[in-house]
């Protein structure tokens, strides 16, 4: 409890995938933790769905109080129900933040959803602010979706100083942008990473031979071609002969069928491949720890991967023109491409170039991004109205 006659700074949270979340969980513990603050946390999306895992019960399993649960719908078949997802989203978050009347919201990345929390706050007067902004993905209608939250939120906390650059490119005031780096960094200082013993266990599969972690989300811009890319992606695992977790697919168009053709992929091995639709973040990170490398399209292998000097074989241009670290191999997504990529990051040549690499995504390397984001949510001065914004032009 806060101190009496001292009213609380509200501070709406919205998670709507098991990524977010694991980026978003040491914000959440700090502001939870801080009684000059009152933590409001909305889930929704893929968290409600029971074909993503029904992962809402997980964050209350980790001790978080959920103030609304709020459904869309269907998520991950067509453009379409994407589309309606957002309409609907639109009308609850509306509700949602009218009887809440939180003072700020956090929202963070590019997921298609946030539209719906961003614009029902614009229209409510609910001051934004953003995490993850100023990035590029070319290959991804997130990349668009990323841009508008940009310019409907008030305060800004990207992840490199190339994005806080661009935030500014697009009009926002320098003293609104703040670089720490990511947030999602934290849990690397703060979270006990399991033993290479134990992954074995939880995974079913020895180490003794590579591993890899494999994560292939949809093409939004190039949704016609999800059957040849699969087909380049599984050809080229196989016959590199690497063992494989595969995890699961998110809620982007199309992104069901993905996962069931990956789950039937599985089912054909089990003993060498296996399907985790939801690793959970502490299992997550250990993999990225223990596994050989990467493969896919995943922003992880930008993010976290660095951190452990993963080599990755990013395939196709999903991640086109975001902040990479030299662990990244870029491939087409052609299945003689992948496979020499993956036989280029399993070499001792280019694992031993890795090493002394430092993460782009990681400026302080203290674990505390996230304490530092609390802080300027805590302390900026709302009475500044915070929704004025002037277009702030480069000199």
């Amino acid at each position: 409890m806060g101190r009496p006659g001292v009213k609380r700074r509200k501070i709406a949270v919205v998670t709507t995938s098991r990524a977010d979340f694991g980026l978003l969980s040491g914000l959440l513990r700090s502001i939870r933790s801080d009684k000059a603050l009152q933590l409001q946390l909305i889930v929704s999306g893929m968290h409600l769905s029971r074909r993503f895992g029904g992962t809402w019960r997980e964050i209350e399993a980790a001790g978080f109080k959920l103030d609304r649960r709020i459904a869309l719908g269907s998520v991950g078949g067509s453009s379409l129900d994407n589309l309606q997802a957002i309409g609907v989203g639109m009308k609850r978050f509306g509700a949602a933040f009218s009887e809440l009347k939180p003072d700020l919201l956090v929202l963070l990345g590019d997921r298609f959803e946030l539209l719906a929390p961003a614009i029902a706050a614009l229209m409510l007067g609910v001051p934004i602010a953003h995490i993850h902004g100023g990035e590029l993905s070319e290959g991804a209608i997130d990349d668009s979706v990323r841009h508008a939250i940009t310019k409907m939120a008030s305060l800004h906390f990207p992840a490199t100083e190339e994005y806080r650059k661009r935030i500014l490119q697009m009009g926002e005031a320098p003293s609104r942008v703040f670089n720490f780096g990511a947030p999602g960094l934290d849990q690397i200082h703060g979270v006990p990473l399991m033993t290479r013993a134990e992954v074995e266990h939880e995974l079913g599969l020895s180490l003794q031979e590579p591993v890899a972690l494999v994560t292939y989300h949809p093409v939004t811009r190039d949704l016609g071609n999800i059957d040849q890319q699969l087909d380049a992606l599984l050809g080229a695992v196989t016959a590199s002969g690497v063992k494989a977790v595969f995890t699961m697919a998110n809620a982007d168009a199309h992104g069901d069928r993905i996962n069931r053709r990956l789950q039937q992929f599985c089912a054909k091995d089990p003993s060498t491949y296996k399907w985790f639709p939801h690793l959970g973040h502490r299992r997550y990170l250990s993999c990225l720890k223990h596994l050989a490398l990467m493969i896919g399209n995943s922003s992880s292998g930008l993010t976290e991967a660095p951190s452990f000097r993963m080599p990755v074989v990013n395939i196709g241009d999903r991640q086109q023109g975001r902040v990479r670290a030299k662990n990244l191999i870029d491939v087409a997504c052609d299945q003689a491409a992948i496979l020499a990529g993956i036989e280029r990051a399993l070499s001792t040549r280019f694992r031993n170039s890795l090493r002394g690499m430092r993460n782009p995504y990681e400026r302080f390397r203290d674990g505390r991004v996230s304490e530092r984001i609390k802080d300027v949510l805590k302390s900026f001065d709302l009475s500044s109205d915070l929704l004025k914004k002037k277009f702030y032009d480069l000199a």
